[in-house]
């Protein structure tokens, strides 16, 4: 029951807390400074126009009311138009979220092994030149940014040795292959980025869970290292790992933004660049909710596993 009750406030927390940044969101859209209605028909347009515009984008109501109405259509699933073309925001969501889902999932698929083995590797050779080399590598990639490490991708892997696209453009008539070809170097940036963020402490961790006497008991009864390794040293090691890789899928949420606008891939990211720049509210507005949702989500996800994966909470 103690592992349920636990379980439960984190959602009930995660709840709260989205509904409180939905608030701060709200608000913060509301004190942008000019008039939505003024935006989109230009300097020319005449004050009958715009009383018109304001008076079809509900602008002249209070904001509460106007909150409300938004949040209400949110749960209903409608999220309205945009202001610039007046296409439904779930029509130009759709594909876009689609396209960064794909890409964040194969992300995360390379940044497991990218994460485990050079930690394990580390682990196992502790203080050799394997460890220290390992460590260098990842200490450089660490201080590359993202944008910088997409770049001398794409110059490694369409200048120097051209075998993949410059820009990841794709859309819903591309093949398997041309969508593999095209968010290979997206998702390899991402990965990367995550995956070397996380070896630091999985390696440290995995060194102290190995010289626990626990493990040590286990060898004696005759299992081999790389047995021990991920059997037993391994699931107890990543526990406290796992806020860090939360923390990489709140990375993919801004992540993506810049890699996505470096590679020139369709996806979430570049839609909420372009709703900046063009002001666009309602799609501001939901992009923003959707960036915080699976921020929040990620370190529920991360709070519960480790609540499941914590012995003394089970056996409670």
């Amino acid at each position: 029951m103690t592992a349920l009750r636990l379980i439960a406030g984190r959602f009930g927390l995660a709840f709260v807390t989205l509904f409180i940044v939905s608030i701060i969101i709200f608000a913060m859209v509301e004190i942008l400074p000019g008039d939505v209605a003024s935006r989109i028909l230009g300097q020319l347009a005449t004050a009958e126009n715009l009383e018109v515009l304001r008076a079809q984008l509900q602008l002249n109501d209070p904001a509460p009311k106007r909150y409300l109405n938004w949040l209400v259509g949110i749960f209903q699933g409608d999220l309205g138009n945009t202001l610039t073309n007046q296409r439904p925001v779930t029509e130009m969501l759709g594909p876009r979220l689609k396209n960064t889902a794909i890409l964040s999932l194969v992300a995360f698929a390379l940044y497991l092994p990218l994460a485990l083995i050079p930690a394990a590797i580390q682990a196992l050779n502790r203080d050799t030149v394997k460890d220290h080399a390992l460590s260098i590598l990842t200490l450089i990639i660490l201080s590359t940014p993202d944008f910088l490490l997409g770049t001398i991708l794409l110059f490694g892997f369409v200048v120097v040795i051209p075998i993949l696209p410059a820009q990841s453009l794709v859309d819903h008539t591309s093949s398997f292959l041309e969508y593999a070809r095209a968010i290979a170097l997206p998702a390899t940036t991402l990965a990367l980025v995550m995956a070397f963020y996380a070896v630091r402490m999985l390696r440290d961790n995995l060194i102290e869970v190995l010289d626990a006497e626990y493990i040590r008991t286990a060898e004696l009864n005759g299992l081999s290292r790389r047995s021990v390794l991920w059997r037993h040293a391994l699931p107890n090691a990543l526990i406290p790992t796992l806020n860090v890789t939360a923390l990489n899928f709140s990375y993919l949420i801004g992540g993506v933004v810049i890699v996505e606008k470096v590679f020139s891939f369709p996806g979430f990211g570049r839609l909420l660049i372009d709703a900046l720049l063009l002001r666009d509210i309602p799609l501001i507005e939901i992009t923003i909710l959707i960036a915080a949702a699976v921020y929040i989500a990620a370190n529920l996800a991360a709070d519960v596993i480790s609540i499941v994966l914590n012995p003394r909470l089970r056996s409670s």
